[in-house]
Formats: C-alpha cells, structure tokens, sequence
C-alpha cells in the first residue's frame, strides 16, 4: 500500500502512456502528490523519481489496486487509450472502490458513452478535443479558443480597429453582438478586467465570451 500524506488532495493517474503521463508530471509540478500506474515496466522506469509514487500493476485488477490503496484517493485519472477493454474495466473499478472524482481518456464517441455508463465523471477526448480547436483556429482569426460547455466559448482576439479609442460602454458590444467582453490586454501589458469604462487602445486584445456562434462572428470584425 503506498502510504500519502493526504489522500484526498493526491491523484492516482493510470495508464503512463504520453497523455498520463504528460498529465501526471504537470500535476507533480503543480505540487499534487500523484501515484502513477502502468502495467509496463518500460513506462514506469522512465517516471521513476519524477512521480511522487510509481507502480508497475495491472489496473484490470481490483485486488491489485486494492493494494495500492487506490480506494482512498480522492481523485483518478485513467488515461488508457489504446486498450479500450482494460480502459473500461479499470474505470468500472474505480467506481466500485467509490473513487469521487474519475477522469478517463477517450479515442472516441462511443468508447465516451460507455466510460460515463460504467462510472467516470468526466470524459475527455485529447486528439477530437484539440482537432476540434485548431480547427476554430485555423478558419478565422481568433488567438485562442476554449469551449467552456455545449455551445458556449471563450475566445482570445485582437480587438476590431474601430473599437480603438471608445469604451465598452460606448460600443455596445453585448447588445449588438450577444457576446461579452470580460478581460483585455493592452500591448506590453497583462490581461486585466474589463468594464464599461475600459477604453479599447489600438492593439488590444480581448477575451470575449459567449455562445459560440456569435463569438466566432465577433471575432471575424475588423
């Protein structure tokens, strides 16, 4: 059993292939103690002394996790890509340990709906969810893009030329184009809150935010 300063503030992350792993090491980073599992001996030699902890097990078996204490962890990740099977069998685990907080990695919409069926709170999809963005990228002229929920957007973009000079409130931007604009970088300078008295400077930039639609249209204004 590995022995945690704080159980409920670690993060078991399963599967140390490049997305788990990636995840794992910036959450050492971040300062969280993190136990990383992987059945490959390889994956494990390599985080060995970067991770908090690091086990070579099979996720696939309750007694092995069991073990490892993976029941009082308040957190889990499984980041199992490739091995659909064992990706759902080591997230219905979880579940069944009563694991509170389950993230599981996802190659796709159907291997979702069963990952979310068998007990994980949340489902990503790194590779449709970064296509998904680079797509909005590439297509208009927004800076960055983050989709916040089903339809709704924040959105990094230079600010139209014939803002510069007027303030929020002048401009109505919320009433005319539905969006709004909640932080604004002037150049050389940082994001800051933005008002109804902000003053729009040549070569601002903003973060806009709204339905994604009418962010997209917004930041297509010159």
């Amino acid at each position: 059993m590995v022995e945690k300063k704080n159980r409920g503030d670690a993060v078991v992350v399963i599967g140390l292939g490049r997305f788990g792993s990636a995840l794992a090491l910036e959450l050492v980073g971040r300062d969280v103690e993190v136990l990383g599992v992987d059945s490959d001996p390889k994956s494990v030699q390599q985080l060995s002394g970067q991770l908090t902890h690091v086990v070579c097990a099979d996720s696939t078996d309750p007694d092995a996790l069991a073990q490892l204490g993976v029941a009082d962890f308040g957190r889990a990740v499984v980041g199992i890509g490739g091995d659909i099977e064992a990706s759902i069998l080591t997230t219905s685990i979880l579940a069944d340990f009563g694991v509170p907080d389950i993230w599981a990695k996802s190659i796709s919409r159907q291997h979702s709906r069963i990952l979310e069926r068998v007990g994980a709170h949340h489902v990503v999809q790194p590779e449709h969810d970064m296509g998904e963005r680079v797509a909005h990228l590439v297509t208009g002229r927004m800076l960055d893009y983050v989709e916040i929920d089903e339809g709704y957007a924040l959105v990094k973009t230079k600010a139209p030329r014939w803002a510069a000079g007027r303030t929020l409130g002048e401009l109505g931007i919320r009433k005319k184009y539905g969006v709004t604009v909640v932080g604004i970088k002037r150049p050389g300078g940082g994001f800051t809150y933005a008002t109804s008295d902000t003053v729009i400077g040549s070569g601002a930039v903003l973060l806009v935010a709204g339905e994604t639609g009418k962010a997209e249209r917004f930041a297509e204004e010159t």
